[in-house]
């Protein structure tokens, strides 16, 4: 048998749209925030101005890429569990409105 759940549907639809909702909305600011704390934490270990040296752009670039992953990671889940959620919801209530009909049917 089929396996027709709404629950693995709606969440993999969730996954989908995080990823649209990341690209448009949590790409630059994610990107904008990391290096905002790479230029602190460069900031902290070299002084302030931050040379324009390898090790300090290391940094900077490091925690950008951090900073996206972890937008990217907040979009996606978020997006990915309420799927998931309103899959569980619309399987329940099936489920349900399946029992009543089969008792009603006896």
């Amino acid at each position: 048998m089929k396996d027709t759940t709404y629950t693995k549907k709606l969440a993999y639809m969730g996954a989908g749209c995080g990823v649209v909702l990341f690209a448009v909305f949590g790409l630059l600011p994610g990107s904008f925030l990391g290096g905002v704390m790479g230029l602190n934490i460069a900031g902290m270990i070299f002084g302030i101005p931050v040379s324009a040296g390898l090790i300090p752009r290391m940094i900077v670039a490091a925690s950008m890429v951090i900073g996206v992953m972890v937008s990217g990671t907040m979009f996606i889940m978020a997006s990915t569990t309420l799927g998931w959620l309103i899959g569980t919801v619309v399987d329940a209530t099936k489920a349900e409105k399946k029992e009543l009909a089969t008792i009603a049917h006896k």
